[in-house]
Formats: C-alpha cells, sequence, structure tokens
C-alpha cells in the first residue's frame, strides 16, 4: 500500500471524531454566547438570578433537531461556562447542569416520537413544539435548577415557588421565540418581487416603531403589537413571525429591566407575571397563526395540483385526445 493510500486512510479515519468535536464546539459557544446576553436582562427573583428569555434553552433544541442528539455535549459544556461566568463552578452546581442539558435532549426525543418536521408547516408540527419542546421538558431544568439553589442554601425553601415559575417561563420561551426562528433562518430567503421586498421592509420599520411605542410609552397600548404579528404571519409565515416575536420579547424585557413605560409602577412579582404573559401570547400568536396559515397554502396547492391533473386526464380522455377507433 502506497503512502498516499495510508495517508487517505488515517484522513478518513479521523476524520469524522474531528467534525463531531467541531460540531460540539460550535454548540458550546453559540450556547455561551446566547447565555451572555440572556444574563444582561436577567432579574433577581427572591436572590435568585433569572432571565425572562433564556436564549440557549432554543439555541440547544434548534442544535439537537439539526445535527441530532450526538451534539448534547455541546449543551453540557455551554452550560459549564455560562454558571462559570455568574459564579465559580461548584460541584453542586452539577443539578443545574444536568437539568439544562437533559431537558432539551428530552424535548428533542419527545418531539422526534410525533414526527415532529421542522419545516412546521402543520399546524400540529407548533402545537409539538409548544408542549412537548417547551413547556413539559422545561420542567426539568427549573425543577432541577431551584432544587440545587434550595439544597445548597442559596435559597429558602419558602422561596421556591416563584424562582422555580421565572425560572421555567423563561426556559420555555427560549424555546418558543428562539428555536423557530433558527429553524427558519436555514431556509429564509428575500423576496424577488419588488412588492413583497417593500412589503418586508415596511413590516421591519413599523414593528420596531409600534413596539417601542407599545413598550415605553405611560399608556397601556401592549395590545398593538398583535396586528404586527398577525401581518407577519398571514403575510410571510415564520419567516416574518419569528423574527418579529423575537422583536417584541427583547424590546419588552429591556422596557421592563428598566421600568418604563407600562411596567414603571409594577412590584417585581407583577413585573414578571405581565411581562411574561406578553411574551407568552405574542410567541403564541405568531407561532400557531403561522403554521396554521403554511398549512393552508399547503393544501391549497396540492388541491391546485390535483385540479390540474385531473384536467390533463379529462383532455386526454376526451373523444378528439383519443386514438381513432378501428
Amino acid at each position: 500500500m502506497s503512502d498516499a493510500v495510508v495517508r487517505t486512510e488515517g484522513w478518513r479515519r479521523w476524520r469524522r471524531p474531528a467534525e463531531l468535536l467541531l460540531l460540539i464546539l460550535a454548540v458550546a459557544v453559540a450556547y455561551y454566547i446566547g447565555g451572555r446576553i440572556g444574563l444582561r436582562q436577567s432579574v433577581t427573583v427572591d436572590g435568585a438570578q433569572v432571565t425572562p428569555l433564556w436564549l440557549p434553552t432554543g439555541i440547544a433544541l434548534a442544535a439537537l433537531l439539526w445535527l441530532g442528539l450526538r451534539v448534547w455535549p455541546g449543551i453540557s459544556l455551554g452550560t459549564y461556562f455560562a454558571i462559570e461566568r455568574i459564579s465559580e463552578f461548584d460541584f453542586s452546581d452539577l443539578g443545574i447542569l444536568a437539568g439544562n442539558t437533559l431537558a432539551p435532549v428530552c424535548a428533542y426525543l419527545m418531539l422526534r416520537r410525533v414526527d415532529f418536521r421542522p419545516q412546521m408547516d402543520r399546524l400540529r408540527d407548533a402545537l409539538a413544539l409548544v408542549f412537548l419542546g417547551g413547556l413539559l421538558p422545561m420542567l426539568l431544568s427549573a425543577t432541577a435548577g431551584t432544587w440545587t439553589l434550595v439544597l445548597t442554601g442559596d435559597l429558602p425553601r419558602s422561596e421556591f415557588w416563584p424562582v422555580w415559575a421565572a425560572w421555567w417561563v423563561g426556559d420555555a420561551m427560549g424555546v418558543l421565540v428562539v428555536t423557530p426562528l433558527l429553524l427558519v433562518l436555514r431556509r429564509a430567503r428575500l423576496p424577488r418581487d419588488d412588492y413583497r421586498l417593500a412589503e418586508v421592509s415596511a413590516l421591519a420599520v413599523t414593528s420596531v416603531i409600534v413596539t417601542l411605542v407599545a413598550t415605553r410609552s405611560h399608556l397601556s397600548v401592549l395590545f398593538l403589537v398583535f396586528p404586527l404579528l398577525i401581518w407577519a404571519a398571514v403575510r410571510f409565515q415564520f419567516a416574518g413571525s419569528a423574527p418579529c416575536a423575537l422583536l417584541i420579547s427583547v424590546l419588552a424585557i429591556s422596557a421592563a429591566h428598566d421600568h418604563v413605560g407600562p411596567f414603571v409602577e409594577y412590584s417585581l412579582l407583577e413585573l414578571m407575571v405581565n411581562l411574561q404573559a406578553l411574551n407568552g401570547a405574542a410567541a403564541l400568536t405568531g407561532l400557531l397563526l403561522s403554521a396554521l396559515v403554511t398549512e393552508q397554502n399547503n393544501v391549497r396547492l396540492r388541491i391546485e395540483q390535483v385540479c390540474e391533473d385531473l384536467a390533463e386526464l379529462v383532455e386526454h380522455l376526451a373523444p378528439g385526445g383519443r386514438p381513432p377507433e378501428h
């Protein structure tokens, strides 16, 4: 065997482990960066630091849906560095690390179990992402993380439920807001039609202006964000509603963090309840309406295709289209 063949065989033997290692490191880096962004808008609830929108859960689930279960160590590694950023990592923090890893892994396995399609072109896919991807599995991370704080003495047991609720909602919101955006980015393309491109620009500018007014005005006009979500979902489906929902969530969290606009007179608990109610309603509106419109569009296209096939068949069977009889 020549030296060139030996080198080629050696490269093939090491190529797949090297690629897997790079993917795991990429997931860890993305998780850590998302954690850094989320921690900039964190709040302290009964002595525990929680975030209204924990971006890494959405990043982790999207990575698993893209790359498979093999990249789960990247989630653990990213969680470790995120914890290390807050405080020095301790052996007791393994509970938080385990919960933050198991939650997206369980979400991925449950979504696989129900034949979830990342295209989310069916209403059932959106519902699966809401319940099996977000609300149910994130109970693991919230429970493991909060109990870790209680058992280590960093959180009084009497304050378990407020912290647990804030943790759970923050993790679930990460899935409902971030995962659809990342899934749609893989196939998103700018419209080629000038009219559609102008409409996209108008939607983007209007969304920023209206959301800033709704979240920072002293008037109670938060409801103004929902016509934007309906416009985005009906006209552009997930490519429009996912960025719009993220924009609304980020700007609302920023306003609540600064205690301005409609969030100025709330206590911390009231602020968290109202903020998460807005974020949850916005995410669900965009997610479910986009899936419903996409499914209806696909049904219409299939009906049109069947009609065209039927018309061709009728034309072929017409007297003029049949071969002459002998």
